[in-house]
């Protein structure tokens, strides 16, 4: 592991080091009427405020055009029909008249211009929820599994989840300042000068840190791709308390074989109570032993990768007042959400829609974004769940109100059932070009049209209506998670992606590299052989991603075809 005192920190951490409020000079460029953007030190403190400065990349040819994409903090995703229609009313007043729903249960709002900034802010907090930590070097949304079909522990494990997001929130008080009450802090004043945040410290964390609870034998949240996990173990509808996962992320770089996704480990087990204090002790260890001095090197994983988990326990333990317990058993079955219309645990409805790559919108026959809002007006004791599949599910619908809602969809253009074909139904992609900086590829603007290219290719091989977990992102950054895929195409320049094979349907095995580079053109000529040998090859039932796993890498030929011990991820 580096050695701190032999490298010199990274500029993010300098910055960190000199304004620990995070206040930097935002309240002044807000204040300014002919600025158009923040300056380059700003744009890494905004990132604590739940605040990307961005450019659309499809105008650069003519100029740049600065704006905004900002994130809610969103615990578990559970929104109120009042807090829905804020977040309405702000992508149509102030963003891009569209709300994009992310893999980590929260919205982001595209293309909001500088003048606007303060006002999303202000009304989200007004609506009670907040962009704090949203983004930055602290720990981001706390997702957990948002079904309330399986169990009644549900509603404790989410509670556990607020709970956790506000011991691990910052507690600078720059975020009220600039946003509420618009103020600039005085940088000179001792108690700003000189603040240290009572968890993070003054540098906060070296990279960020990602915390998720999931509940099996659903792993909706993918919660092996986290820096945290809690596992949920329930007996007769009762939460024992969890099973801990530590270290895992999918970030990487093309070319840098020092990065790579990794998933957690599983570690323990600890009671309810436990939570708080032990998350506590896993972010204060990322916090003491994660690398300053490089970015790409700066998650836990790599804490963890390098120093085992015998350490990782032991180092734990040393923080809490009660050791780590003996793993439970669990097993996982499937990443994937429930469609339709289902009964909950309760006796209260549910409905999960399906959201094409999480962008909310209008479209011509499918007014999706207006059938959300009126849903909201007409339902107002509606829950809106986010999942982690960038869908959206309406809860605690009495069964009075189902044709009722139904019908309001339907009115719309929006169905209920049959929702999207089984590989749109199973797919994801991050938002990438026009709006992501580090995009290299196009992700979102491409994927469903590639599906359906995929999908005819299926059908002329007579494998049509085979579900395969297919993902896709702009860069190697990760933030659809596709290295848990079973077909994942990571962006390397336009028109060009790495092609990433062999991910299970239980989000329990990485993918690997199948081909370095595929043009989009020849993607369907790249998969015709492979799913013809799967065709003819696979064991009965097999799905594409373990028929990978095993021919293509024969020496995880026994890990893919045993039967893993209940919670022990297959790899």
């Amino acid at each position: 592991m580096p050695n701190p005192s032999l490298a010199t920190p990274t500029k993010n951490e300098l910055l960190k080091q000199e304004i620990p409020t995070l206040a930097g000079n935002i309240a002044g460029t807000l204040a300014d009427p002919v600025a158009d953007r923040f300056s380059e030190d700003d744009e890494q403190f905004l990132k604590f405020h739940g605040v990307y400065q961005q450019d659309d990349r499809d105008l650069r040819k003519t100029g740049k055009k600065y704006m905004m994409m900002i994130r809610g903090r969103i615990p578990g995703g559970v929104m109120t029909a009042a807090q829905w229609i804020v977040f309405d009313d702000l992508a149509t007043n102030y963003g891009n008249q569209t709300l994009r729903l992310t893999t980590r249960q929260s919205i982001q709002f595209h293309g909001v211009l500088k003048s606007g900034l303060g006002a999303v802010i202000r009304h989200i907090n007004e609506s009670l929820l907040s962009t704090l930590a949203a983004c930055g070097d602290v720990n981001r949304n706390i997702t957990a599994s948002p079904t309330p079909a399986y169990t009644r522990a549900r509603e404790q494990v989410f509670a556990d989840s607020v709970r956790l997001a506000h011991a691990l929130a910052p507690q600078t008080q720059a975020y009220h300042s600039i946003w509420i009450e618009n103020v600039q802090l005085n940088l000179d004043e001792p108690a700003n000068k000189d603040f240290v945040d009572p968890l993070y410290g003054r540098t906060y964390l070296p990279r960020k840190f990602k915390a998720s609870f999931v509940i099996p034998p659903v792993n909706d949240m993918d919660v092996y791709t986290n820096d945290l996990g809690f596992i949920a173990v329930v007996e007769q509808d009762e939460l024992i308390g969890y099973n801990l996962a530590v270290g895992g992320g999918m970030g990487r770089s093309h070319g840098n074989v020092q990065t790579f996704p990794r998933l957690a480990d599983v570690i323990g087990f600890l009671p309810p109570e436990q939570v708080v204090e032990v998350a506590k002790a896993v972010l204060t260890i990322h916090r003491d032993f994660g690398d300053r001095t490089n970015r790409k090197h700066a998650r836990l994983k790599y804490v963890v990768e390098e120093q085992g988990v015998p350490w990782l326990v032991a180092e734990i333990n040393r923080r809490i007042a009660r050791p780590l317990a003996g793993v439970r058993r669990f097993e996982f079955t499937t990443t994937g959400d429930r469609y339709g219309w289902h009964r909950a645990i309760d006796g209260s409805l549910f409905l999960t829609l399906f959201v094409e790559t999480g962008r909310i919108k209008d479209a011509p026959g499918h007014a999706m974004k207006t059938a959300l809002r009126r849903v909201a007006e007409k339902f107002p004791h509606v829950e809106f769940r986010l999942t982690g599949n960038q869908n959206v599910i309406l809860a605690n619908v009495p069964t009075a109100d189902r044709a009722g809602l139904t019908a309001l969809l339907a009115a719309h253009g929006v169905k209920v059932d049959q929702q999207a074909s089984i590989l749109h139904a199973a797919a994801m992609a991050c938002p990438a070009l026009p709006t992501c900086g580090l995009a290299l590829a196009e992700s979102e603007r491409m994927l469903p049209g590639l599906l359906d290219r995929i999908e005819k290719l299926g059908g002329e091989l007579g494998l049509g209506g085979e579900e395969i977990v297919i993902r896709s992102t702009g860069c190697p950054n990760g933030c659809a998670r596709p290295y848990m895929a079973e077909i994942a195409f990571v962006g390397k320049a336009p028109g060009r992606y790495q092609l990433w094979l062999g991910g299970n349907a239980a989000g329990t095995r990485l993918n690997r590299v199948h081909k370095e580079t595929v043009k989009d053109a020849d993607i369907e000529a790249e998969l015709r052989p492979l799913f013809t040998r799967w065709k003819e090859a696979r064991t009965a039932g097999e799905r594409f991603g373990d028929f990978a796993a095993r021919v293509l890498w024969p020496e995880t030929a026994a890990a893919a075809a045993a039967v893993a011990e209940p919670g022990i991820r297959d790899s």
